[in-house]
């Protein structure tokens, strides 16, 4: 069986052929999804290098979290749906936020971050395609909501995320990944102040064209972790 250090050399090894072959001279942060693997498994990505990791399940992250307290620099994202009244649980134990799709999730973040950590780094979820049964902000409103956002303390607007439909061809791929980073642009030049140097976008199957248009974290977990 591959192991779990194979099978991230690999990964890695895919995203600096993407970004050679795109011409990326900037990093591009892998976010190993961990959701359903138990801890141990965690534990054994961080010892090969593995910082980043991504859960999706509010009570199984934070357990995790408490378990693996003692990894010195791991770093814990919230990519999942996330209730309003599961809001307090995550803005204490995670470090990101990608999944920000309700003015009402970053407001309660916001006012349940303990004041002792430093402000929880966020994303805005883009509906990019507008698919009725995905959750997010359409793109003709980030910019009013991102106004919102950056007034509430104790977060911080960091970029966009999007889980654009699934697409046959890598140009067909790129298509609404391009639009993903159109919008950071308008962000940053709404906002130069801010930040705002993060897409979070890209899986297993559209890792080469999300980073083809200008991801900074790709999400992937099956091609590390194996099958759930």
């Amino acid at each position: 069986m591959t192991s779990i250090e194979t099978r991230l050399q690999q990964t890695r090894d895919s995203i600096n052929e993407a970004r050679e072959r795109f011409g990326r001279t900037d990093a591009v942060q892998l976010l190993a999804v961990s959701k359903t693997k138990p801890a141990e498994q965690v534990r054994e990505a961080y010892q090969y290098g593995q910082r980043a990791f991504g859960e999706n399940y509010v009570q199984e992250g934070v357990d995790k979290v408490k378990t693996l307290a003692d990894l010195e620099g791991i770093e814990w994202h919230f990519i999942g749906p996330i209730q309003s009244n599961k809001t307090r649980p995550v803005a204490e134990s995670f470090d990101w936020v990608h999944s920000v799709d309700r003015l009402k999730i970053a407001s309660r973040l916001s006012e349940q971050r303990p004041a002792d950590l430093p402000p929880l780094n966020i994303c805005l979820q883009v509906n990019i395609d507008n698919e009725a049964s995905k959750s997010g902000f359409t793109p003709e409103q980030v910019l009013e909501v991102a106004e919102q956002v950056i007034a509430l303390p104790n977060i911080v607007l960091r970029g966009l995320m999007a889980i654009p439909a699934p697409s046959e061809t890598e140009e067909e791929q790129r298509k609404p990944l391009r639009a993903m980073s159109e919008l950071l642009h308008e962000l940053q030049k709404r906002f130069p102040e801010l930040p705002l140097d993060t897409l979070s976008m890209g899986m297993s199957d559209d890792m080469a064209a999300a980073i083809a248009e200008g991801a900074t974290i790709v999400r992937v977990g099956t091609a590390i972790f194996g099958a759930r």
